[in-house]
């Protein structure tokens, strides 16, 4: 009888558990996050962080979604949401909702729809 096979590259599952430390889900504030949410770095990489963070944090130097973010590193939602948690409660990034809340209300502008309506007609 053989012994069971292992992975020899820990890209499946395992690499997740180990990633998030045997989290499932994202906690406190992060729980609210989705695909659209964009994410700035507030500061920069130090030295024994997990590679993972360090990546999240180069990567937002400029406002990236979740999206984005998860395709760039090749991530699931919900494990990304994990890290950026743990990025979130240390205050190194911040979360910022796609919509200004001011905006969120108000709708589309319909004079720039009525132009680019006109524009399309026009072709």
């Amino acid at each position: 009888m053989s012994a069971p096979r292992r992975p020899v590259d820990p890209s499946g599952l395992e690499r997740y558990y180990v990633l998030t430390g045997g989290r499932s889900g994202p906690g406190g504030s992060a729980s609210s996050l989705d695909v659209a949410t964009l994410i700035v770095s507030r500061a920069a990489p130090v030295p024994g962080m997990q590679h993972e963070h360090e990546e999240i944090l180069r990567l937002c130097r400029e406002p990236l979604s979740v999206a984005e973010l998860g395709a760039y590193l090749g991530l699931p939602f919900n494990i990304l949401a994990v890290l950026l948690a743990d990025l979130l409660e240390a205050d190194r990034v911040e979360a910022r909702d796609p919509i200004p809340a001011h905006d969120a209300g108000r709708g589309p502008d319909l004079a720039l729809l009525e132009e680019v309506l006109s524009g399309l007609e026009r072709l």
